[in-house]
């Protein structure tokens, strides 16, 4: 059966979602936002050896909380974990959240899980004492939630480096012949390299579809297992990370989310090498919006949705970089240079 694009190319091509992206381009940093339109059964998965998370316990399928408010990924290391608590209070504001009560002036509590990236040493202005810019970035990244928004430098992957290139956001999507859709969103952080040694070719090429990112093809040589290529030279603990955010219209319950999740970071797999560090926190969310039903065979189904979204995660890497450019007035490299 034949794969397709959604019309954006981009996670919002899965009904029932929005994103929403907010720049500090002084401190090169930023935020990105996953909002439904209603909650949204969800749950993550980490593999990288050094995550920062908030509220990722809650997703377990045995917890109370089945579903969620929104998903935040930021820039900013443990300070851009506020950036959940600014999408928080403007979801309450909304009166979104979860509610055990309906009495008078209780308010409801929106549910907000939250991975970062460390992007602290890129150079910016980080002198920001006791205020910090996240929380009003996750406010800004909530209010300019949409269909569309930009990759590249840009949001969670603003201030982000792949390796020894510009890192950035990037997003894919694809429909089954059908009609579930899948879809991508990533901020490329991390230690390894994106990028075959010695030419332009992205290891996630073979799944390129149409020239998304540049279609270079798939890799066209072999490889010394000891040859990282444009991965970082001197990684220090806890300064990568690559995370994001899969997502599907099909009706998933909370367990068939979490199968989603591990299924999908094979296209980090795919798309970067070495990965799942211990220098990276790779932490991949999972999203079901319940727009369309499983048939009766859920788990060839969910087979062929979690392949889908491994193969969109990957191309989602590249096309992050891909699209990356320089921050305003810096010397750092892009994939176009090399």
């Amino acid at each position: 059966m034949s794969i397709r694009p959604g019309p954006r190319n981009l996670i919002t091509d899965v009904a029932g979602l929005m994103v929403g992206s907010a720049d500090a381009p002084a401190q090169r940093t930023g935020a990105t936002v996953i909002l439904p339109t209603q909650r949204a059964v969800c749950a993550v998965d980490v593999r990288g050896g050094a995550p920062g998370t908030r509220e990722t316990d809650a997703l377990a399928a045995d917890t109370l909380v089945e579903a969620v408010d929104g998903v935040v990924l930021s820039g900013g290391s443990v300070y851009g974990l506020a950036a959940a608590d600014g999408v928080a209070a403007w979801l309450g504001a909304q009166g979104r959240g979860f509610g055990l009560s309906t009495a008078p002036g209780v308010p409801k509590a929106p549910v907000v899980p939250c991975a970062i990236l460390y992007d602290l040493g890129n150079g910016g202005d980080k002198g920001w004492g006791d205020h910090p810019p996240y929380r009003q970035l996750g406010v800004a990244a909530a209010k300019a939630a949409g269909l569309d928004f930009a990759l590249g430098t840009s949001g969670a992957g603003l201030g982000a480096m792949a390796g020894t290139l510009k890192g950035g956001l990037g997003s894919t999507s694809a429909v089954t012949a059908d009609g579930f859709t899948v879809g991508a969103l990533v901020a490329v952080n991390s230690f390894g390299a994106v990028v075959a040694p010695g030419g332009r070719r992205f290891w996630a090429g073979a799944f390129e579809i149409g020239d998304e990112f540049g279609g270079q093809g798939a890799p066209d040589r072999t490889v010394d297992g000891a040859d990282w290529g444009e991965a970082k030279r001197h990684p220090g603990p806890r300064e990568n990370t690559t995370i994001a955010c899969v997502a599907t219209d099909a009706d998933l319950t909370p367990s068939e989310a979490r199968r989603l999740a591990v299924m999908a970071q094979d296209g980090l797999s795919r798309a970067i090498r070495p990965v799942h560090t211990p220098f990276d926190g790779d932490v991949v969310f999972a999203l079901a919006t319940a727009q369309r039903p499983l048939g009766e065979a859920r788990a060839f189904d969910l087979t062929r949705l979690g392949a889908l979204a491994a193969d969109c995660l990957a191309r989602a890497v590249a096309r992050g970089v891909f699209a990356a450019r320089p921050w305003a007035g810096a010397q750092v490299r892009t994939w176009r240079e090399l």
